[in-house]
């Protein structure tokens, strides 16, 4: 695992001038940390193979599916950290949990687990005394048990409905002392159960987007084209017979760059942009005597107002165009953007 690298000294303390000076020291711990720490995951990996381990996974797993309340997640010290982590991704991929503290458990909180619940306790030694203060109490609530610990024979371990083993060989600490291995795995396999819960539930981008409506992400799946759109009075609209005298001042006036050339019924004929224009001068066509229908082209590119605002920024960069019209069911015209409308959007 780590036995190429040069020899790190744990009792050898160097003043930190003196540490970022050896470079080849500092270079090797990195990358034995880094080491350790893939072992201790690869060892997990495997241990999913035995079948004793998996069937206690999908034991798990099928404890959590069936829980009719929330999956409570604990832990103390730097496990308590990992168990918050756990609880907000399982919570943010279609399965309600919270963190709760073990030793504020203990002076009340224990009223947030019922009897519908999970408990799932995090520690790595198995006997954190925390947790195992409030073990009894859940117990008698009837909550479910599931404890994930790096010992299979520590108390917590031997008192839950299921165990998950985090165990690892050591620690990535030279004093192997600090969980820093140990919270990664139980990190990964925290994850492990997350990802085949949400898969199991049938959890998509959607239902993603739902709890994650105030990122990135959510502005992407939540935001449609009818919710960028200009329309109404700011919708610019002209006929094939408008002249071109005035079709620009409607191009100025709307701020999009283009008009949109319509039948009475707002079906689309064609478009008329700030670059057909410009095209049009170095061509020398007589702007003062020409009307849309001259210059304008046909079958400009259209999108659904029901289709999401990501879809209409794939169109334009393949089409490599700045402006949509947006279209009603019945292919009517009822809006149009440009990018600059879907900057403003935050969706690119």
């Amino acid at each position: 695992m780590a036995g190429s690298l040069p020899a790190i000294d744990a009792d050898a303390a160097r003043p930190a001038a003196a540490l970022i000076q050896d470079r080849d020291r500092v270079l090797a711990l990195a990358r034995q940390t880094l080491e350790i720490e893939t072992a201790a995951l690869d060892g997990l990996r495997e241990r999913l193979l035995e079948p004793e381990h998996s069937e206690l996974f999908l034991t798990a797993v099928e404890r959590i599916l069936n829980c009719r309340g929330r999956v409570i997640v604990s832990g103390i010290g730097k496990s308590g950290h990992i168990a918050r982590k756990i609880a907000s991704t399982l919570a943010s991929t279609g399965t309600p949990a919270f963190f709760v503290h073990p030793a504020e458990a203990s002076h009340g909180d224990l009223g947030m687990i019922t009897h519908d619940d999970v408990l799932l306790a995090l520690s790595h030694s198995g006997e954190s005394e925390e947790l195992l203060r409030i073990l009894p109490s859940v117990r008698r609530q009837g909550a479910c048990i599931v404890v994930m610990s790096g010992n299979a024979n520590a108390t917590l371990s031997q008192n839950a409905d299921v165990h998950l083993n985090s165990a690892v060989e050591s620690e990535a600490c030279p004093l192997n002392l600090a969980p820093t291995a140990s919270t990664t795995a139980a990190l990964a396999l925290g994850d492990a159960l997350a990802v085949t819960l949400l898969d199991a539930r049938g959890f998509g981008t959607e239902d993603f987007a739902r709890s994650h409506p105030g990122g990135a992400l959510g502005r992407k799946l939540l935001t449609h084209v009818r919710d960028v759109m200009h329309q109404g009075g700011a919708l610019p609209i002209a006929t094939p017979n408008t002249p071109m005298t005035e079709a620009i001042i409607t191009i100025t006036k709307g701020g999009l760059g283009m008009v949109a050339i319509c039948e009475p019924e707002r079906h689309v004929l064609g478009i008329l942009t700030d670059g057909d224009l410009r095209r049009a001068f170095e061509r020398g066509v007589d702007i003062q005597n020409a009307r849309t229908k001259d210059l304008m082209r046909t079958k400009p590119h259209c999108i659904p107002a029901r289709n999401l605002a990501v879809d209409a920024v794939a169109m334009m960069e393949q089409h490599r165009i700045n402006q949509l019209l947006v279209l009603d069911d019945e292919e009517r015209l009822i809006g149009a953007l440009n990018m600059h409308d879907l900057f403003r959007a935050r969706v690119i």
